[in-house]
C-alpha cells in the first residue's frame, strides 16, 4: 500500500515530547507510525491522533533490539510504501550518581538505549530513505550533549554520542537527498522530569548543581515538538548536521 501524504516514524511516541511530536506532525497531515516500548501509553498516542482526524499505526519495540528495530521499519514501509520523517526519540534518563559510583549495569542501560537504539534506528530508516532519494531525520540529543550535567556522567555521554551520530550521518548523506539533525532540549516536563524528585528522595543522593531553568520553568512539550516539526519541514531545508538548542538559556 502507498500513501500519498508524508509517512512519520516516532520512537518514543507513548510521552512526552515523543507523544506532541506525533501529535503535531499527524495535525500537520502526516500519517504516523507511532513506535514505544509501552504499548498502552503507545496505543493511547495512537488513538489521541485518530481522535484528532490523523491516521497512523503502533508498533510496539525496544530500540536497543536490531530485529524490533528492523520490524518498526519494515512494518511503516509495508502499511504506507515510504518513511519521510524519522523522529528518533526515545531514550532514558541516568540515575544520579558520581562517575565511580556507577554500576556498569546502569551503563549498559543508558548506552543500549539512548546510543545503540539512536543507531540501530539510523541504521535501518536511512536504508529506506537511501532508496527514496529523499527524507528528514530528527535526533534527541540534550543540552547534556552539549555540556555535561553534574552527577549524570554516563547520561552525558549518551548524548554527546548522539551528536557524533548525528554529524556523521548528515556527512555521509547529504548528497542522497536526506537532511539529519539533532535537538537539544534543556528540561521538558515530562514523566522522565517528573521522576526526578522521587529518584532524589529514593537514593538520598543530591547532585552538587541542579541544572539552571533560567526562564523559571521546564518546556513544555509541545514547545520542544514545534522545533521538531520545523526540522522535519522544508523550512528548514538548508539545515543539516545541525544540533538546535531548544533549552530557555540552560547553556548560555
Amino acid at each position: 500500500m502507498t500513501n500519498a501524504k508524508q509517512v512519520a516514524v516516532v520512537t518514543g511516541a507513548g510521552s512526552g515530547i515523543g507523544r506532541a511530536t506525533s501529535l503535531k506532525l499527524a495535525a500537520n497531515g502526516a500519517t504516523i507510525v507511532v513506535v514505544d516500548f509501552n504499548q498502552a501509553t503507545g496505543e493511547e498516542t495512537l488513538q489521541l491522533i485518530k481522535d484528532a482526524g490523523g491516521e497512523g499505526m503502533f508498533v510496539q519495540a525496544n530500540v536497543a533490539l536490531q530485529e524490533d528495530v528492523q520490524n518498526y521499519v519494515n512494518k511503516a514501509v509495508e502499511a504506507y510504501g515510504c518513511i519521510d520523517i524519522f523522529f528518533n526519540n526515545a531514550g532514558v534518563l541516568q540515575t544520579f550518581a558520581p562517575l565511580a559510583n556507577i554500576e556498569e549495569a546502569e551503563f549498559d542501560r543508558i548506552m543500549s538505549v539512548n546510543v545503540k537504539g539512536v543507531f540501530l534506528g539510523l541504521k535501518y530508516v536511512l536504508q529506506v530513505m537511501e532508496k527514496q532519494g529523499s527524507g528528514v531525520i530528527v535526533n534527541t540529543a540534550s543540552t547534556a550533549g552539549i555540556r555535561s550535567e553534574h552527577s549524570m556522567a554516563v547520561y552525558s555521554a549518551s548524548k554527546h554520542a548522539v551528536i557524533g551520530l548525528t554529524k556523521s550521518a548528515a556527512l555521509e548523506y547529504v548528497k542522497k537527498g536526506i537532511r539529519v539533525n539533532a535537538i537539544c532540549p534543556g528540561g521538558v516536563a515530562t514523566a522522565l522530569t517528573a521522576a526526578v524528585p522521587e529518584m532524589i528522595a529514593r537514593t538520598g543522593y543530591v547532585p552538587e548543581e541542579l541544572p539552571n531553568m533560567r526562564m523559571g520553568r521546564y518546556a513544555e512539550p509541545t514547545e520542544i515538538a514545534e522545533v521538531v516539526a520545523f526540522l522535519a519541514s522544508p523550512a528548514s531545508i538548508y539545515m543539516t548536521g545541525s544540533i538546535v538548542a531548544a533549552d530557555g538559556g540552560l547553556t548560555l
